[in-house]
C-alpha cells in the first residue's frame, strides 16, 4: 500500500533544495456560516501553533480560519455529554497496536470467543478472533499488484506489457530517489555537524542559523542548507529522521514492492488468487513491527479515547474498533480485502474504513461483491481516494476499490470516497497529493499532517487521504451513534450534503497552472463538517427533512 502513504515520509520539495532533484516520492440556517460568505473567510497568515497543529482537523473554519471539521464545536454545542449508542467501526488496514494507551479502551471484543484455546467458539469460521482477524499471517512486506501479476503471468498480453513498462519506470525512479535522498541526507548531516561546531553547542534553532555571519563559501552553503531544512521541519533532528525514513522507504520499494523475484505471501500458505483457499491467517491483528504503524494511526483518528488526559481525541466518542489486518507493506490482495469486508459485516460492524488503494485489481469482482454485500446489510464503506494528485475520472488513473466500473452507475449506495485537505484555507486547500474527481471522489476532509496514535504509546503526524478517510469514518460513527435509526445511504448523503461548499478555485495536484472549484472535482463540492452533519442528521432522523 505504498501508494497511500503507508510510511510517514517527508514530502520534500526538491525545488526548494540547492542540490537539484528529479522526481520525488513520499503528501439560523443549516450551514454555520452563510453559503455566500464561506469564500470570504479570511485566510490564516500566522503559522499554526503546536496545539492547532495537533488538533487542526477538529477546528472550525469560521472561528479558527482553519478548514477542520468543526468537531470541537459539535461536541461543545450539540453532543455535550450525550454518549449515544456504541458503534463498531472495522479498520481494514495494517495491524493495530492493541495495547496502545489511547486505544486499549476502545477495542471491539468478540465476547463469544474464548481467547487462546485454538477453537472457533462462536462458529463464525475464525479461530481466536478476539479483537478482529489477521488475514496476512506473519507476512508484512509485499510486492505491488502489477509486479505480482508479472511474476505470476496474470493478465493478457496487453496487461503484461503495460505492467512491465510501469515496473521499469518505477524501478528507475525509486533508484534515483533513493540516491537523491542519500545525497541530501549526507549534505544535511555535514551541515549540521559544522553548524554545531561553529556555534559550540549540540542543538540550535532556526534563529541561531539566521544569526550566523558566514565568512566563507562553505559556511554560506551550510547556512543555506539548514535554512531550507528549517522551512520543512522545526528541528534538524526531525529533518534527519524524515530523510532516513525516505532512504528506507525507497530501499524497501527496491527490495520488496518493485522486486519481481520477491514473494512475501509464501509464509502465509494460501493461494491468494483462489477464493476457496481459506485456511490461512490467525486471530491476532496486532502490528508485527514498529514500522507497521498505519492501522494504529488510522484507528486513533477515528476513536482515540477522548478526554482521558493523554494523547489525542478521536472524532467519535462511543466506538469499538475492530482490527482487520489485511494491508501489507505493499499492495493488498483482493481476496484479503473482500474477506475482511465480509468478516466486518458478519460480526457487527456498522462502518468499514478502507485507507488503502491500488491501480491494478485482478480479482476486483470479489471486492465489488463484498461491497454490495455490505450495502445489503446497511454497512457504510469509507475509502481513501489515493495520493497520486490525479483525476480519478480519467480511466488512466484507476484506484481500486471503488463503487462503480468505468465511471458507470454506483454498484451500491454505501461507499464514500474521501479526498484530503491541507490546513491552509484558500487556493492551497486541496492537498497537493490528493486524488480528485467529479464522479469518483465524494467529499474532502482533513488529511495533511494529522497527529494521531503510533505503536508503543507514541504519537506522530502523518499525511494522506489515508488520514482523511478515518476522519469521515469517525464522523459517520457520530451520526450512527446519536441517530441509530439512520441508514447507511442516509448517513452518506448527510455527510455530503451538510459539508461547507467552497466555490473558490483550488490548485490541483500541486500544479499552480491547474485549478478548479471543489464542485468540479468532487460529487458534493464540499468539505466535511461534523457540526452541520449532526444538525442535518437530527432533522432527517425526526422526519423533518427528506433526502
Amino acid at each position: 500500500m505504498t501508494r497511500s502513504f503507508y510510511k510517514s515520509i517527508l514530502l520534500i520539495s526538491c525545488s526548494a533544495l540547492i542540490f537539484g532533484c528529479g522526481s520525488t516520492g513520499p503528501v439560523g440556517g443549516l450551514i454555520s456560516t452563510p453559503v455566500e460568505n464561506i469564500d470570504a473567510i479570511p485566510i490564516k497568515i500566522a503559522d499554526l501553533t503546536k496545539a492547532e497543529k495537533q488538533n487542526w482537523g477538529h477546528l472550525d473554519l469560521v472561528s479558527d480560519t482553519i478548514p477542520g471539521m468543526s468537531v470541537d464545536k459539535a461536541y461543545k454545542e450539540i453532543i455535550k455529554n450525550k454518549k449515544g449508542k456504541k458503534v463498531i467501526v472495522a479498520v481494514v488496514d495494517s495491524g493495530i497496536d492493541l495495547d496502545h494507551e489511547d486505544l486499549d479502551g476502545v477495542l471491539w471484543t468478540n465476547t463469544k470467543e474464548r481467547p487462546g484455546n485454538g477453537k472457533d467458539d462462536d462458529n463464525n469460521g475464525y479461530v481466536d478472533d478476539i479483537h478482529g482477524y489477521n488475514f496476512l499471517g506473519e507476512s508484512y512486506n509485499e510486492q505491488l499488484e502489477y509486479v505480482r501479476m508479472l511474476r505470476l503471468g496474470i493478465g493478457d498480453a496487453a496487461t503484461q506489457a503495460k505492467a512491465k513498462a510501469e515496473l521499469q519506470k518505477k524501478y528507475a525512479e525509486a533508484q534515483q530517489n533513493k540516491q537523491q535522498y542519500e545525497q541530501i541526507l549526507q549534505a544535511v548531516k555535514g551541515a549540521d555537524a559544522e553548524m554545531k561546531k561553529h556555534l559550540g553547542k549540540d542543538s540550535y534553532t532556526k534563529e541561531d542559523v539566521a544569526g550566523v555571519k558566514a565568512t566563507d563559501q562553505a559556511m554560506q552553503q551550510n547556512v543555506a542548507i539548514l535554512t531550507q531544512m528549517f522551512s520543512i521541519k522545526e528541528t534538524i533532528p526531525e529533518v534527519l529522521e524524515e530523510l532516513n525514513d525516505g532512504v528506507k522507504y525507497f530501499t524497501e520499494q527496491l527490495n520488496y514492492n518493485l522486486n519481481k523475484d520477491f514473494d512475501g505471501r509464501k509464509v502465509v500458505g494460501d493461494d491468494p488468487y483462489d477464493w476457496n483457499s481459506t485456511d490461512y491467517g490467525n486471530g491476532n491483528p496486532q502490528n508485527r513491527v514498529d514500522d507497521e504503524s498505519h492501522g494504529t494511526h488510522v484507528a486513533g483518528i477515528i476513536a482515540a479515547e477522548r478526554n482521558n488526559g493523554i494523547g489525542v481525541n478521536g472524532v467519535a466518542n462511543n466506538v469499538a474498533i475492530m482490527s482487520l489486518r489485511a494491508v501489507p507493506n505493499g499492495d493488498e490482495y483482493d481476496k484479503d480485502i473482500a474477506r475482511a469486508i465480509r468478516y466486518a459485516v458478519d460480526n457487527g460492524a456498522k462502518i468499514i474504513n478502507g485507507s488503502f488503494g491500488k491501480s491494478y485489481s485482478p480479482k476486483a469482482q470479489w471486492v465489488y461483491d463484498a461491497i454490495k454485500y455490505a450495502g445489503e446489510k446497511d454497512v457504510l464503506f469509507v475509502h481513501a481516494a489515493g495520493n497520486d494528485g490525479a483525476n480519478l475520472d480519467d480511466p488512466a488513473n484507476p484506484n481500486f476499490p471503488n463503487d462503480q466500473i468505468n465511471n458507470g452507475p454506483e454498484i451500491s449506495d454505501n461507499v464514500l470516497t474521501v479526498g484530503a485537505l491541507d490546513p491552509n484555507y484558500g487556493s492551497e486547500l486541496l492537498a497537493s497529493y490528493s486524488n480528485y474527481g467529479d464522479i469518483n471522489v465524494d467529499i474532502f476532509a482533513p488529511g495533511t499532517d494529522i497527529y494521531s496514535t503510533y505503536p508503543n504509546n507514541e504519537y506522530e503526524y502523518s499525511p494522506g487521504t489515508s488520514m482523511a478517510a478515518p476522519a469521515i469514518s469517525g464522523l459517520a460513527a457520530l451520526l450512527f451513534s446519536q441517530y441509530p435509526n439512520l441508514s447507511a445511504p442516509q448517513v452518506k448523503q448527510i455527510i455530503m450534503d451538510s459539508g461547507l461548499p467552497v466555490k473558490a478555485q483550488v490548485i490541483l495536484g500541486g500544479d499552480p497552472s491547474k485549478s478548479a472549484s471543489l464542485s468540479q472535482i468532487s460529487t458534493s463540492g464540499k468539505i466535511a463538517n461534523a457540526y452541520n452533519a449532526l444538525i442535518m442528521a437530527d432533522q432527517v432522523s425526526r422526519g423533518k427533512l427528506k433526502l
